[in-house]
């Protein structure tokens, strides 16, 4: 029997809940717009990788702090999921062609941002400086690494604070009901088109600050971005559909796996635990979690 050193697991399952607190960050996006809008915006992880690159131009020339850049970036992101969410809308929702077409769609859109990032920025690796990229806290056996404990606390405060807005607010009780009742939204006076589109226009500003906490994590190019594809619908599903709870709990449980994954069978291993968690709760749990 192999003897595992304690301090091995436990450094394993904190690395993990760092790593699956930034997932979360990643996908909320994915679970406001599929989970409870039904679009499967595969393009998502495709504006995360926008976001992380703009928040390298931002931190490079002007010295700002990556995560104090994507906040300046969230009316710019919100702009951009608008203006997606219209012509999605305008050419694929409104003719009711929005289930293959509008998957096309949104594949096209992400390989498109990722050939333009490349034929800007070309394939090299870029990075961001902050003071606490490379210092780490040790607390007993426990190392925690300033590069993943930040993004952390960013993640669990954006999650947060969407629950709060789509719980305590008008918009987001309405956001929350469109994918239930749209004749009984357009009873209060509210527009289900106009709703939904804020919706996503919301998807869409949370790949401002999840670009940003990406780059402070590790170095970016273009094609990253397809890394996440697999993860950001697994922990979605996991999570159950349209539950922000259950996605942060589902992006610890993922984490928490590849963490364990990466350490005792090598990181190579790590990408095929996310496509494997996906196929077993599509067999046995399909509504996930906290599913709808």
């Amino acid at each position: 029997m192999v003897d595992i050193p304690y301090d091995l697991i436990v450094n394993a399952l904190v690395a993990g809940l760092l790593l699956g607190a930034f997932y979360a960050a990643v996908t909320v996006g994915v679970s406001i717009s599929f989970g409870i809008l039904d679009i499967v915006n595969i393009a998502h992880p495709g504006f995360i990788i926008l976001g992380s690159y703009l928040a390298y131009i931002i931190n490079a020339r002007l010295g700002l702090d990556p995560i104090v850049a994507s906040l300046l970036m969230l009316p710019v992101f919100y702009a951009l999921g608008a203006l997606v969410y219209q012509v999605y809308y305008q050419s694929f929702e409104k003719r009711g062609q929005d289930a293959l077409r509008g998957l096309a769609f949104f594949f096209g859109l992400l390989f498109v941002t990722e050939i333009v990032l490349v034929l800007v920025f070309g394939v090299d690796y870029r990075y961001v400086h902050a003071s606490y990229i490379g210092p780490s806290w040790n607390i007993g056996i426990v190392d925690l690494p300033l590069r993943m404990l930040v993004p952390c606390l960013v993640a669990l405060a954006l999650v947060a604070a969407l629950q709060v807005f789509l719980t305590k607010t008008f918009i987001g009780r309405a956001i929350m009901g469109v994918a239930q009742d749209q004749l009984a939204l357009q009873l209060m006076a509210a527009s289900p088109t106009r709703i939904k589109r804020t919706a996503f226009a919301i998807s869409i500003a949370t790949c401002a600050i999840a670009g940003a906490l990406l780059i402070i994590i590790q170095p970016v190019e273009p094609s990253v971005g397809r890394e996440y594809i697999g993860r950001v619908f697994a922990i979605c599903v996991l999570g159950g559909l349209g539950s922000l709870p259950g996605t942060l709990i589902g992006a610890m449980m993922l984490g928490i796996l590849e963490s364990f994954t990466s350490t005792f069978y090598g990181p190579s291993w790590a990408p095929a635990v996310a496509f494997g968690v996906l196929l077993l709760v599509l067999a046995f749990r399909p509504s996930g979690l906290f599913g709808r």
